[in-house]
């Protein structure tokens, strides 16, 4: 079903008149939220074997390694081949690997290497389905309704961020067996969702195989300095100020709280973030968006210190989903920015790129929270992140003068 394009622009549900999206939207939250379970589940499991925050760190570092090394694989196939199908088996990746985690926990074989092993697995599936799910949904929905679909593709995994990990933590207070046994099914809803999309339109790559075809995304970011500024102030602002590795060791020792807790403070973003996205779809920002971003990524830095400060269990929640409105708000305008300005026979090495500097920005961002926690202490290390990511939003407003500047969404495709 589809409705006249003077009123799909301010239509609230505009990108569900179109049946792919939904379906597309409905894989997006079951299998966000099955990460969600399985996140929660292995950082307690993890911590409660080792007590070691840098464990915490390695779990982030061992999934984002494979989007860096397959970065000109992963970008190249989303251009080159079916995109629905590279989300498809990249998700049955993501299903064998929680099958496995759920065989360690049965066989009572879970162990920090065991499981470093089967998170690079996930890294490898994660690799493939980053650019083939960002770029397809630009294939789904006519282009003036896409800044709708952007709010409701981040709602996908916001709601999954919210319920996800409480439902994790409640889970996992049953048994680690039911954890991954949820999250295993959810999967498999999933994948089933996104075969259940007709093939889409896409401007496939039939340029010759060379390395100037495998670096096209990079040359692209590199040439469009909009671009490259939006990607790479997510990656040092996220890199500096994520906390999220660190949120076991607020729950066990900081905030005394237990796997419930754990749960509720990894949901806590997702409340703000969610109440945002939805504010977004019938409120979308058409002006000012560049200078919009750097305020709500210093505003994340500063919440950031707020966080890791606080001892207080409430005022730290409050605080977290205050930090997932901000960070909400510069997604949004981000991936708009970032799927619009690029050409569809491009966009999947871009995505993969941008993949890598958000893998980068979160589980490098998680690498080098639980490093420095180890080294000085886990709030210091919050607070140092805080601190550098408002620094980050200060020196990109100043160095990227375009991308302050910007005024609206609107692209170039």
């Amino acid at each position: 079903m589809t409705i006249p394009a003077t009123d799909a622009v301010h239509d609230r549900y505009a990108a569900f008149r179109h049946s792919s999206f939904t379906f597309y939207w409905l894989s997006r939250f079951f299998g966000s939220f099955a990460i969600q379970i399985i996140s929660v589940s292995v950082g307690w499991q993890i911590y409660d074997l080792t007590r070691d925050p840098f464990h915490l760190g390695m779990v982030g570092l061992v999934q984002f390694a494979p989007a860096l090394l397959l970065v000109l694989v992963t970008g190249a196939a989303s251009d080159r081949f079916g995109r629905r199908l590279i989300m498809g088996l990249s998700i049955g990746v993501e299903l064998i690997c929680a099958a496995l985690l759920l065989l360690l926990t049965v066989t009572h074989s879970f162990s920090p290497v065991h499981v470093f092993l089967v998170l690079a697995g996930f890294g490898v599936g994660r690799a493939f389905l980053g650019p083939a799910s960002s770029s397809l949904v630009v294939n789904l929905v006519p282009a003036e309704i896409f800044s709708n679909a952007v709010s409701w593709n981040s709602s996908a995994w916001q709601i999954a961020t919210l319920v996800g990990p409480v439902a994790g933590g409640l889970l996992y207070g049953i048994s680690p067996v039911a954890a991954y046994g949820v999250a295993c099914i959810m999967l498999l809803i999933s994948v089933l969702a996104i075969f259940s999309i007709p093939k889409p339109t896409q401007h496939t790559l039939n340029e010759k195989k060379s390395l100037q075809t495998l670096l096209a995304g990079f040359h692209y970011i590199w040439k469009e300095k909009v671009v490259l500024g939006a990607i790479s102030l997510d990656l040092f602002a996220v890199l500096l100020g994520g906390a999220v590795a660190l949120l076991p060791v607020y729950a066990r020792d900081i905030l005394e709280l237990g796997p419930w807790g754990l749960g509720m403070l990894r949901a806590a973003p997702g409340i703000g973030a969610i109440l945002t996205a939805v504010w977004l779809t019938g409120h979308p920002i058409r002006d000012h968006a560049g200078l919009i971003m750097f305020v709500f990524v210093a505003l994340f830095g500063l919440l950031t210190i707020m966080f890791g400060v606080s001892n207080l269990a409430w005022l730290s929640i409050v605080v977290l989903a205050l930090m997932g409105a901000a960070d909400m708000v510069s997604v949004y305008i981000r991936e708009t920015l970032l799927q619009l300005w690029t050409p569809d026979n491009v966009r999947g090495r871009v995505n993969a790129v941008n993949m890598v500097f958000v893998g980068a920005s979160n589980e490098l961002g998680e690498f080098r929270a639980g490093i420095m926690a180890s080294m000085i202490g886990t709030i210091p290390a919050v607070v140092f992140g805080g601190i550098g990511t408002v620094a980050v939003a200060g020196l990109w407003a100043w160095w990227f003068p375009q991308l302050r500047k910007a005024r609206n969404l609107q692209g170039r495709t």
